[in-house]
């Protein structure tokens, strides 16, 4: 399960009410650190994203990562330059496009200001600056390496997105293509077929099977069996995301998406790229191992994997290497965690996950490409199949009667 920050308030021994933030898996969790700690808890709820008030309501802001991309570059380019960490807010919070993250800029500059760190000023607000973003500032000002932390994130962030857009791509073309598809479809058989229908009928000609098959279907999606299909189908589509919201719904729909094909693969491919690139940015900023594996696991976008990083993440912590329990999975490629064998015993795991990652972009590029080009023979056969059965079923009966007006003369 994914640790979750959770706010708390309770009282000491003595009475005195205290409050708080910590992160555990569960509330009982946090209850039982609490009463070790001597504290009674009264209070523990999940911490929620922070709202913002802007042009007079309250609400979460809307910022994408090209907003924060830009950001970021931007304030690491000041900052090369010799302008003061604050100076550098000040101005950026005057000149960023973005409304929301104009204000939560001022906001961050008026919290260095009074002597917080410019990590942990940005830790809260998590809705811009996610945990990997505050761990690698973090990193970078402990370590003097503010600057180049800040172009390495810009990189980062700017990469996930391609990698991101590639995937939506992929799916944009065939859930367009199929929601036309659906819309021909009902307008045929739900205002075209009827006219037939009403034809037919009034020629008093017995209809063949595959007409008498598309009018009752015509019939029932345009009375009441339509309405219930509908409501069949928005029931489920409903269900499915409640079960997602679910822990153990969660696991089991991420491991079936896996092992779907050609999508499945897909899906492992984007999960590797995405956990050596986070991985190997963490560690090359000087972020320890554990911490990064810690946010890997957060950000890796599927449970299954998910569950294989934390595991990993309790072996380096009992003294293995990270290639160790990789191999035991069977999520990462052997290739993947040969190399990353390597990049141990060498010194070099950084730059060798910045290879796999690189890698496994491309890999993704190629199968979103073969994707396409399967997808689109497929959906054309479909429609033309579909549709084909329509169209002859609507004229076999005037073949029929065009038979019986020649047999008669």
């Amino acid at each position: 399960m994914m640790p979750t920050t959770f706010k708390w308030t309770g009282k000491t021994p003595k009475g005195t009410v205290q409050q708080g933030e910590l992160t555990a898996e569960t509330r009982e969790d946090v209850i039982a650190a609490l009463r070790k700690q001597g504290i009674i808890p009264t209070i523990v709820a999940e911490k929620k994203a922070t709202s913002f008030k802007i042009g007079g309501f309250s609400r979460s802001p809307s910022i994408k990562e090209r907003d924060i991309i830009v950001f970021t570059r931007q304030f690491a380019s000041m900052y090369n330059a010799g302008i003061p960490i604050v100076q550098s807010l000040d101005i950026m919070s005057k000149q960023t496009e973005n409304k929301a993250l104009r204000l939560i800029v001022g906001q961050v500059k008026s919290d260095v200001e009074s002597g917080v760190t410019l990590a942990d000023a940005m830790k809260k607000y998590p809705k811009a600056f996610d945990d990997l973003y505050v761990n690698l500032v973090a990193a970078g000002e402990v370590g003097g390496v503010l600057d180049s932390v800040l172009q390495r994130l810009a990189i980062y962030i700017e990469k996930a997105m391609k990698l991101k857009k590639k995937v939506k791509g992929a799916m944009i073309y065939p859930s367009v293509v199929m929601a036309i598809a659906v819309l021909v479809i009902a307008i045929i058989m739900i205002f075209v077929i009827p006219v037939f229908s009403q034809v037919f009928g009034e020629m008093g000609v017995a209809l063949p099977l595959p007409t008498q098959i598309v009018i009752g279907l015509s019939n029932f999606l345009s009375g009441i069996g339509g309405l219930i299909l509908l409501l069949i189908i928005v029931g489920a589509i409903i269900g499915f995301r409640q079960y997602r919201k679910t822990s153990i719904g969660r696991m089991n729909t991420d491991r079936l998406f896996l092992k779907i094909p050609i999508i499945g693969n897909l899906i492992r491919k984007v999960a590797v790229a995405r956990f050596a690139r986070t991985l190997g940015t963490l560690i090359s900023s000087g972020v320890p191992i554990l911490d990064g594996l810690e946010i890997c696991a957060k950000s890796a976008g599927n449970r299954v994997v998910e569950k294989v990083v934390y595991e990993v993440k309790k072996e380096v912590a009992a003294g293995k290497t990270v290639s160790e329990p990789l191999a035991k999975s069977d999520v990462f490629p052997p290739m993947v965690t040969q190399m990353i064998s390597v990049g141990e015993a060498t010194g070099s795991l950084d730059q060798m996950l910045s290879k796999v990652a690189d890698f496994y972009d491309d890999e993704v590029d190629d199968s979103v490409q073969n994707l396409t080009v399967l997808l689109e023979p497929i959906l054309m056969v479909f429609l033309g199949t579909v549709i084909g059965f329509i169209v002859i079923s609507l004229y076999l009966p005037i073949f029929k009667l065009g038979s019986v007006v020649s047999g008669s003369h």
